[in-house]
Formats: structure tokens, sequence, C-alpha cells
């Protein structure tokens, strides 16, 4: 099972495809802020609500210096219909081979409708502008995360 993150680390390097199968690089972003959260799956209830948030937060997280990684197992060609399905402005990864999920410890066992199976945690981390852990959430709610992280940022 991956190690969670802690505050102050350096959050784990990474380049993974986008929606239209271009490179993103967590290095790309040095400088500025960087939201990274982990969901489960493209075009499932939870998960469309939680990008959804997201892409409603967009211009006001962008305004207070940070940009905003969704990153899941599923394939570019997934993200992208997700995309387009719910018009959605959030960068999307593909992390088909859970190698960055496991580095941010966005992936293990967890208790899903009672049983205990391994899977993606849906977890948010903050990497401030050196590319160190700011904040790392785990077993986040999909429904209300995105407000919670506006209101606890203090922006």
């Amino acid at each position: 099972m991956s190690e969670r993150l802690q505050p102050g680390e350096p959050a784990p390097a990474f380049t993974l495809s986008d929606a239209d199968g271009n490179e993103v690089s967590l290095a790309d972003h040095k400088g500025r802020k960087v939201i990274v959260y982990f969901y489960p799956a493209a075009l499932t209830p939870g998960c469309t609500k939680q990008a959804c948030d997201f892409t409603d937060n967009l211009s006001l997280l962008a305004d207070a210096g940070y940009d905003v990684l969704g990153i899941s197992p599923d394939k570019p060609e997934k993200l992208a219909k997700f995309r387009e399905q719910e018009s959605l402005r959030v960068t999307l990864l593909a992390d088909p081979d859970k190698a960055v999920l496991e580095a941010y410890g966005a992936y293990g066992e967890k208790k899903l409708y009672g049983k205990t199976v391994v899977g993606v945690i849906r977890s948010t981390v903050v990497v401030d502008e050196a590319g160190n852990v700011e904040r790392a959430l785990y077993n986040v709610k999909a429904t209300g995360h995105v407000a919670k992280i506006i209101k606890d940022l203090g922006i």
C-alpha cells in the first residue's frame, strides 16, 4: 500500500498524458500552486460532480494563483469524452498504470459499501510554488470538497 504524503515533502514529479494525448508535467507548473486531485473514474456520478465543481471554481482558483490537475486511471480517450460530455475546463490526466496515484498515496485499500477493496482513494494534494506538498487530504468526499478547499486555503 502506498504511503501518504506529508506537508513539507517534495511532491513526486510526474509527466502524464492529458485528454488530447499531450504530455503534462508537474514541473510545467513550477512557480504556481497546484491542486492535484485524484478520482476513481471519469463519467461516474461522484467524479462528475467533483470535476464540475472544480470547473465552476477554476477562475476563482486561477486568480488566487492555483492551477488544477485531475488524475484518474482512465485512458486519454475516456477523459476526452468526459471533458466534452460535461464541458469540463479542468486539465484531466491519465494514469492507467497507477504509478502517480501510488506515488501520491492515492491508491490502495479503502472501504466501499462496507467491504475492503483496493482502488483509487479520492484525494487532493496542494503543491506549493517550490514543488513541495502544502496539504495532503485523503478519503475526501466528492460533494462539497471544492468549497472546503477554497475555504481552507482562504480564497
